[in-house]
């Protein structure tokens, strides 16, 4: 059975970045709202001496520039650690994003910003240190359509005791109101193709008072997926985009690609791409992929080549070779792989748009941990609106090659998170599908209509994975909701074997 994605959709211890800083504005009149800095504040991309930090000047005058103050302080602002001035204009949509360096690993910072007489919000983090480290958090998350429903899965992540968040893409979606979900219009109204209709909808997102909450709480360590340019893309074009009325596709990816830049809190590299990677201690390397807009070849549903084409590539020959050098020279005890497509197999339901698709680059990609011996690689996934836990192997219905019980044949596990939004499948159809899924050996534990998020504890000894889900019934009503633990799994080191706890 074929089953679209569209049809599948529709010690030295790191504490808690926000434990004392407050989340409030710091206006000149405390009575007063706050109007410069309506879209909150953000970081990113942590390491042990620099990170990103971000704003918007949300009310400029008649579109002259804007000095923006930056301040950084490891003691609630009695003392200032780092600050400077920044220039801002509407060339970068008044967005402000600078790369703050010289900080002392390990440190957790409060940040701010000042303009037009009015400060911002405060937000916090913390730094990963330069050596050992014994323990991490890590919140992950993706998938966030606003026109399904209120991002209460954001505001109770942004509660939990995190090191960071790791977001697999999707943050925004790019269609008109009522196209898909009807709980919240967009802006713009219609499907949003030129670069002023990416900020426009950036801008919707950033004021919700969840999404700042989450930013301000934690640092973001962020991807794109196919929505924050058009849906089922790839390097050439996308499924809903339409050259006859929608322009050149590689304009919009263009437009599309800027606003994310300005908007979001990644440090940006020379030629644009995102594949990097950042250490937290020894402990943990975080490999975060492209595979949707840099090197992937269209999707064979769509017009492209055959599955089983072995020239197909989904990270493309410059990503593969960057791998290929970085993975086997990786010393942290784990070696963690944020991507967006799922990469474990399901036979009975082949999904052109993930490394189903692409067999021959996920050959390559395994070829290259079982050649080099590249022991615990945990692969974090996005994109398909519901949770998965699985054995990653050449082939898992081959009973000779594979066995689920001591994790024999298996070279890496795979942990998918749940939607922050978005819909999974009708829960009607849940039933049927998890009595399908049910044959799949190497897969331990599947729900495919919840929202929510996962929370990955590490240590020496194990990756620990928390699944966080909420009630549907209160996605649609702006009141907060509280999660539940929907399940627990587990992978040991030395052993890439998921345990369902």
């Amino acid at each position: 059975m074929t089953l679209s994605r569209r049809w599948f959709l529709k010690g030295a211890t790191l504490v808690p970045f926000v434990a004392s800083l407050p989340l409030t504005t710091g206006c000149a009149d405390d009575d007063a709202p706050a109007t410069v800095f309506v879209h909150g504040v953000a970081s990113g991309d942590p390491t042990p001496t620099a990170l990103i930090i971000w704003t918007r000047v949300s009310t400029a005058p008649a579109g002259a520039a804007v000095d923006v103050v930056w301040e950084l302080s490891t003691d609630d602002f009695a003392t200032i650690a780092a600050t400077g001035t920044v220039s801002t204009d509407a060339a970068r949509d008044y967005t402000v994003k600078v790369d703050v360096t010289g900080l002392t690993p390990g440190a957790r910072y409060g940040y701010r910003f000042t303009a037009l007489g009015e400060t911002s919000a405060t937000g916090a983090a913390r730094l990963p240190p330069d050596g050992a480290l014994e323990r991490l958090r890590l919140g992950v998350c993706s998938c966030a359509s606003l026109a399904h429903g209120y991002f209460h899965a954001y505001r109770a992540l942004a509660a939990q005791e995190l090191d960071a968040v790791v977001h697999l893409g999707d943050y925004i979606y790019e269609y008109g109101s009522g196209e898909y979900g009807e709980t919240r219009a967009y802006e713009p109204a219609h499907e949003i193709v030129t670069l002023a209709d990416y900020r426009t909808r950036y801008a919707q997102y950033r004021r919700d008072a969840d999404l700042q909450a989450v930013h301000a709480a934690h640092a973001f360590i962020v991807v794109w997926d196919d929505h924050e340019v058009a849906d089922n893309s790839w390097q050439g074009g996308a499924v809903n985009h339409q050259p006859e009325t929608e322009g050149a596709f590689a304009d919009r990816k263009a437009a599309a690609l800027q606003a994310y830049r300005e908007w979001m809190p990644i440090r940006d590299s020379a030629d644009g791409h995102v594949y990097r990677k950042l250490a937290f201690g020894d402990l943990v390397e975080l490999f975060m992929l492209d595979t949707r807009l840099l090197g992937r070849d269209v999707q064979s549903d769509v017009g492209g080549p055959p599955l089983e084409d072995p020239a197909r590539t989904l990270l493309g020959a410059a990503q593969e070779a960057w791998l290929a050098t970085e993975l086997p020279a990786s010393t942290a005890t784990w070696r963690l792989i944020g991507q967006q497509v799922m990469m474990g197999q399901l036979p009975q339901f082949v999904n052109p748009d993930a490394w189903d698709g692409y067999p021959a680059a996920r050959a390559r990609f395994f070829d290259l941990i079982e050649q080099h011996a590249i022991p615990d690689v945990v692969v974090l996934t996005g994109d398909i609106h519901s949770s998965w836990a699985m054995d990653l192997t050449r082939d898992p219905t081959d009973a000779a090659a594979y066995d689920p019980a001591t994790g024999r044949g298996a070279l890496a596990v795979e942990l998918v998170t749940p939607a922050i939004a978005s819909p999974g499948l009708p829960e009607s159809f849940a039933p049927t599908i998890a009595e399908r899924l049910a044959e799949n050996r190497h897969l331990k534990w599947v729900e495919v209509s919840r929202r929510g998020f996962l929370v990955l504890d590490v240590d020496r000894a194990r990756v620990h994975g928390t699944f966080h889900h909420l009630d549907d019934a209160h996605l649609i009503v702006p009141e907060p909701t509280d999660l539940a633990v929907a399940a627990e799994v587990e992978v040991r080191r030395g052993t890439p074997r998921l345990i369902k706890l």
